[in-house]
Order: structure tokens, then sequence, then C-alpha cells
């Protein structure tokens, strides 16, 4: 039973969360089995940052570390970077070219780029002696394989043979959504940024799912007018709830609304831009929509701000420490002036970012308050109990969609 101190105070419905979630060794192993081991699909790389056979990029699906690479025949596989001899790294770089196999530098076990074991040094041992026995098969072992499921140059992989496809696991208007981004353009990759946030990885996507917080947090989003929850918008929750949309849209016909003074909220200041042109933005999807914020259960985001694009993949790093990595894009028919426009409208993003860097804070300022209070429980009732769908983003429901797909496959 998970966390069984507690097992008197079960999580009633969707709107409570018990803080013990986010603190638990228990709690972060049952994880790693269910959710990140289980029937899910995780963001793995862009495939455009593989382009050629003997291309590579290690990750990790939750503590699992992971090699992605393309081989010849022009396919991408995937396999746990893990040597089935010892249990060392088979590959120790984050990326490379031209790699033609991947060698355990302990003892020298070697592996092909599909993770099939290919080489044991000295396997016939030396002079007639040594070696491994007569009955040993290489194809018996080898490191773990995953699925692969490409989506719109999005590489996603799964180690269990359940998950669906990866279309039926998104359903169509997440699909839809991600096409309207990606769909038919070759992305090209504009840069980087590795952020160490100091909290438990559900907190973050907490953060990721809740549009109610954005422009009270995020004072730009409110002074340039990037983002108020009277502008046009919606939020969409997937049926299993773990997959979500924000976005919202500028109204060029409404008038500047006061609601946010009569909160007594700051949704104002002094504060003016050196260089405007950093807002200046191009509808290159010719729907209005200035901010679109995309999430797939467990931990991946796709990110539209303004002309600003970008994916982000969390992996937790233990209980109070998760990874978050931004992947910048753009697309090879951009000219130059778009390139430098994405490049400029960055600056909203990632860690210090004008937007994102609150994100980066705020979460660890959950996960300081609640390690005394592991009983309590956190409210998240805002827009009621729904998991719904809402044109209306102040609302708590992508939030508590979340926690359903968490308790489903949690088994609580």
């Amino acid at each position: 039973m998970l966390h069984e101190t507690h097992a008197a105070s079960p999580v009633e419905s969707l709107t409570r969360v018990p803080y013990w979630v986010f603190q638990t060794a228990e709690t972060y192993r049952t994880e790693q089995e269910r959710i990140f081991q289980g029937p899910s699909w995780h963001y793995l790389a862009l495939e455009v940052e593989l382009p050629e056979a003997g291309d590579f990029r290690t990750t990790k699906i939750g503590d699992t570390p992971i090699v992605v690479t393309r081989d010849n025949d022009g396919e991408i596989y995937a396999f746990e970077n893990r040597c089935a001899h010892r249990g060392a790294l088979i590959c120790l770089d984050t990326h490379g070219k031209g790699k033609k196999d991947f060698s355990c530098v302990y003892h020298a076990w070697t592996y092909d780029r599909q993770g099939n074991l290919r080489g044991i040094a000295f396997k016939d041992g030396v002079k007639g002696k040594g070696g491994m026995p007569d009955s040993f098969r290489m194809e018996d072992h080898g490191p773990r394989k995953l699925r692969i499921a490409i989506l719109h140059g999005l590489i996603f992989g799964s180690f269990s043979e359940e998950v669906p496809p990866i279309e039926e696991y998104l359903g169509d208007e997440i699909s839809s959504r991600i096409e309207r981004v990606l769909g038919g353009r070759k992305a090209v990759v504009l840069g980087r940024v590795t952020q160490v946030l100091p909290n438990n990885w559900k907190l973050y996507m907490e953060n990721v799912k809740d549009s109610y917080h954005a422009s009270i947090l995020h004072l730009f989003f409110t002074t340039f007018e990037l983002n108020r929850l009277s502008q046009k918008g919606a939020i969409i929750v997937d049926e299993s709830g773990g997959h979500h949309i924000s976005y919202s849209a500028i109204d060029t016909s409404a008038q500047k609304d006061a609601e946010y003074a009569k909160q007594q909220l700051r949704s104002e200041s002094q504060y003016k831009l050196a260089d405007p042109s950093l807002l200046q933005g191009f509808d290159e999807y010719h729907d209005g929509v200035t901010l679109q914020i995309l999430s797939v259960f467990p931990t991946f985001v796709l990110q539209q701000t303004r002309n600003s694009l970008a994916v982000r993949r969390l992996v937790p790093q233990g209980l109070d420490k998760t990874e978050l990595v931004w992947t910048c894009f753009g697309f090879t028919t951009d000219d130059e002036d778009m390139t430098e426009r994405r490049l400029r409208q960055a600056n909203l993003i990632g860690p210090a970012g004008y937007i994102s860097m609150e994100d980066g804070a705020a979460p660890g300022f959950v996960q300081r308050a609640v390690t005394t209070a592991p009983d309590l429980l956190s409210v998240v009732e805002m827009g009621g109990a729904s998991v719904a769908s809402d044109d209306n983003r102040v609302t708590e429901a992508a939030v508590r969609g979340f926690w359903k797909a968490y308790r489903a496959q949690m088994g609580m």
C-alpha cells in the first residue's frame, strides 16, 4: 500500500491532494515502476536532433538512463543506457555523431545502434583459458529496448507493451494541437537550456497545467497584456485527464478590463521595454493565438509564446529536485527575420525568462513549506471539481486532470 502511515486519510476527491505525495521515498519509488516504467509515452528528443545514421543522444525516463540513436535503416531506436554485464553506463556522452557502436568503458562489452550485444572483450579467453562458457548466448543479453513512436518530429519512447499507439494515447484534440505547431514543417534547433528546480517533479507539472496562476504570478503577462484571464482562450483536457492545452488570444476589439484592479492584484507596472521589438509578433498560425501551453502526461510540454517555440523535458532527480531541459526551435522555412524574432522572444522563457523565471521558483516555495505538513491537503477547487474542457481559464480543471491520470496509473 502507498504510504501506509497516512492510509487513514485517503484523497476523497480530485480537489484535494495530500502533501505527503511530494515527500515520501515510497511514493517516488512507486512512480518509477508504475508511471515511468509503466504504460505511458515519454518524450525523448526531436527527430531533427538525430538527422543521420550514427547520431545519438542520451536522456532519461524517470531515473532510467536511455540512449536514443538513428541506424543505417533510417529508423530511430532507444535502449536502456545500462550494460548487461555489470550494470555500468554504456554511453557517457550526452550526444554525438557518426557512432558505429557503443562500448562500455568498464569491460568493453559492445552494442550496436539498436542495442544488440555484438562483442565481448576476451569472450573466448586467452590462450585457451578463461572466457565465457559455451552456453553463453549474446542474443540473450542486452539492455532493455523501448518502443518508439514519432509524431510530427517528436520522438516518444515507452517500456510498456500495453500503452496504446501514440495517436490513441493523446486523442484527436491533443494530436491536432501538436500538429498545429509542428505539422508540415521541419524543425531547426535554436538552442538549449537546462534548469535545476528545487522541487518534486509533480509540483512543476501542476504549475504547467495551472492557467489560474499565470496572470497573477507573472507581472510581465499583464503589464504587456500578453495573457489576462479576461482575454479569449480556453482549457482543453483530454478524457484521461493527463494531457491538456491552455491557450489565449489577443482580442483587439476588447476594452482593457478592470478585473485585476478590482481584485487588488498587480496587473500593471511602471516597467517599460527598452526594446519593444521583443514583443512584435507575427501571426504564423493565422488564429490569433499568442500563447499555447500543451502538456502530455507525465512530463512533456510543448510551448508557443508569441513566436517563441520550445519543447520542455522534465526529469525527476529525487524527491525535491527536478531537471528541466528546454529546447528552443524554429523551422527550415523561417527567413532571417523570423529566426531573429524567435531568438529575441526566447528571452521570455527559460530560467531567467521575463515570464518563466517565476515558474522556476514558485513550486520550490511549495516544496519548502509543505515538508512539515505531510498530513494536510492542498485545495484544488477553482472552477469546481470538474476535469472537463472549458472556455473559462479561471479554473484548475487541468490540474485536477493531472491527478486523475496520476491516481489511475498509481492505483490510488
